[in-house]
């Protein structure tokens, strides 16, 4: 999500497992023990304070770890025993930046400024967390959400995406997961090769996520959940990936329904793959003239060095291409394969944000303090205090006043119909064309951050996500969250909340929601509120500045 360049540059924990000792009688809360295909799991009995069970840190496939390094995913080994199911696994290696795990570990705190620019996370990371209601019912709705990131950051521990309450109020299966990234997750280089086109095509992150939908099928039963009815979900570069899934013929039979926010189809050209791959592997071990050695040095490096290499890549020409249309694992053209109406029948909920350009000042040098500034202002601002900031703090000269021409919401507007307008229009457009009559989509609009983040970041990319899942305790964007927005923001959220529900139940939003029509694309339902109470009202999608002025 943070720190891209272009929407298109996204945009098991041991190879054998140790045993654990067998439970005892009485040593688990039955209510959380399941067995799955993969062997027993314990969990957490979250009942009494948010009505939830949770399983966290499961591990769906074998570590990507030396020879599996650059290898396509292998179903996780069986375990003996018990496996404690509480905590998040590590989120996979990446260049640290401000929606990257601490550097300690899997977890939201001031110390993600600490792993800034630096290699944080873990190579041994596929892994998946389950949450449902606290319940005996069965046959619920799944939902599958990937993360976004660039494909080049983010994790499934993020406590934005803590499922517990789209979970509860859902009343459905949630599962988020864990999937390689950057040049780990998607390389596409010749000596790399093994003869298998699965295996060959690069799209490494991509087969993480399918091996993850296959865990999802295999064990949907024990969790409650049913297999026939999955919708995946994902934001950003997460949307991107959902999109990739859809058209997947690997994926097909694995996917009913999608949410995908903020993205849409995007593809790497395997040239564009591979000139990449070629130069990380020069930036990363040189070049001996020999490629078949550089490679075996590349596969030998530790894999932070491997994320150092990719950090020197970026600084000249952005991130790793990802999602690559390799004509095995994704169509070598989406839009062909669209138009043989296979995915007609899917139905199609996306979203966008009205102001999604506004995190993306760094790309035009729009934000005045560093990252490690910014980042630290934000985590430790309260929003019920008086603000000791004003525009001018975090926006540079060249933007303000922010209304003039030329000044932030233009540049920021320009952002968002650049990166975001364009692809998501068209995907949407192409299954339109297609035959598909599933077609849905909303604008958000909420702007209510106590100043000066009302004018800096606005509605901006990802600030619908809290609502999403109801997370507005922890998190990247607690600056925005005060007593005052409050009750406005809480009735948006179980709006969307249950708007979510409606579709993975049925394949189609509420028809009518605060006294407004949710219309098939191309209109558009835009959702916003004021600090007292939320509005909607229906209009075209295109149109991504119109906004409705809420009632404070």
């Amino acid at each position: 999500m943070t720190g891209r360049r272009v929407l298109s540059g996204l945009l098991g924990l041991a190879l054998a497992v140790a045993p654990i000792a067998p439970a005892q009688a009485g040593r688990h809360d039955s209510a959380v023990v399941r067995h799955t295909d993969l062997g027993t799991i314990t969990g957490n009995d979250r009942s009494r304070s948010t009505g939830t069970y949770s399983w966290l840190g499961i591990p769906y496939a074998q570590p990507p770890v030396g020879d599996l390094r650059w290898h396509a995913p292998l179903t996780h080994r069986r375990w003996t025993g018990v496996r404690d199911s509480t905590a998040y696994g590590d989120g996979c290696i990446q260049q640290g930046r401000l929606f990257s795990p601490a550097p300690s570990g899997p977890h939201y705190g001031l110390d993600i400024r600490d792993g800034l620019g630096r290699p944080v996370g873990a190579e041994d990371c596929l892994t998946l967390n389950v949450y449902r209601p606290a319940t005996g019912q069965k046959k619920l709705p799944i939902i599958v959400f990937i993360h976004g990131g660039s494909n080049v950051v983010g994790y499934s521990a993020d406590p934005m995406y803590d499922g517990n309450a789209l979970a509860r109020r859902a009343n459905a299966v949630v599962v988020t997961v864990n999937y390689r990234l950057g040049s780990l997750g998607w390389l596409d280089l010749p000596q790399l090769k093994t003869g298998d086109p699965v295996n060959d095509s690069g799209n490494f992150g991509t087969l993480d996520q399918i091996e993850a939908l296959r865990f999802v099928h295999r064990n949907a039963a024990v969790f409650g959940g049913d297999a026939s009815n999955v919708t995946a979900m994902g934001e950003s570069a997460g949307a991107v990936n959902v999109w990739a899934l859809m058209v997947s013929p690997l994926a097909r039979g694995l996917i009913d329904k999608v949410i995908p926010l903020s993205g849409g189809l995007s593809f790497a050209t395997g040239e564009r793959a591979r000139t990449y791959a070629d130069a990380l592997v020069t930036a990363a071990v040189g070049d001996s003239g020999n490629p078949d050695e550089d490679v075996r040095r590349l596969r030998r490096l530790p894999a932070a060095d491997v994320i150092r290499a990719q950090v020197i890549r970026g600084a000249a020409v952005g991130d790793p291409p990802a999602v690559i249309a390799d004509g095995t694992v994704l169509p070598t053209d989406y839009h062909a394969a669209i138009r043989t109406g296979r995915f007609a029948g899917i139905p199609v909920l996306a979203g966008n944000t009205l102001e999604e350009g506004k995190l993306f000042g760094a790309l035009v040098g729009a934000y005045r303090p560093s990252d490690y500034e910014r980042f630290t202002r934000q985590y430790l601002f309260d929003p019920d205090r008086p603000s000791p900031y004003g525009v001018s703090d975090f926006l540079n000269d060249r933007y303000l006043p922010v209304d003039a021409p030329g000044g932030w919401n233009e540049t920021a507007r320009q952002l968002t119909d650049a990166i975001f307008t364009g692809i998501a229009n068209d995907s949407m457009n192409s299954m339109r064309a297609a035959g598909n009559r599933n077609l849905y989509h909303y604008r958000f609009g909420w702007n209510q951050e106590p100043a000066p983040f009302d004018v800096v970041y606005g509605a901006s990319h990802a600030m619908d996500l809290p609502f999403v899942f109801g997370t507005f305790d922890r998190g990247v964007f607690t600056f925005a969250f005060s007593r005052r927005n409050a009750p406005g923001r809480l009735q948006l959220s179980g709006v969307m909340i249950d708007s979510i529900a409606t579709f993975v139940r049925t394949g189609r939003p509420p028809r009518d929601v605060l006294g407004a029509r949710w219309e098939q694309w191309p209109r558009s339902l835009l959702l916003d509120a004021g600090d007292r109470r939320a509005t909607a009202g229906s209009g075209p999608s295109t149109v991504v500045t119109e906004r409705i002025v809420p009632t404070r």
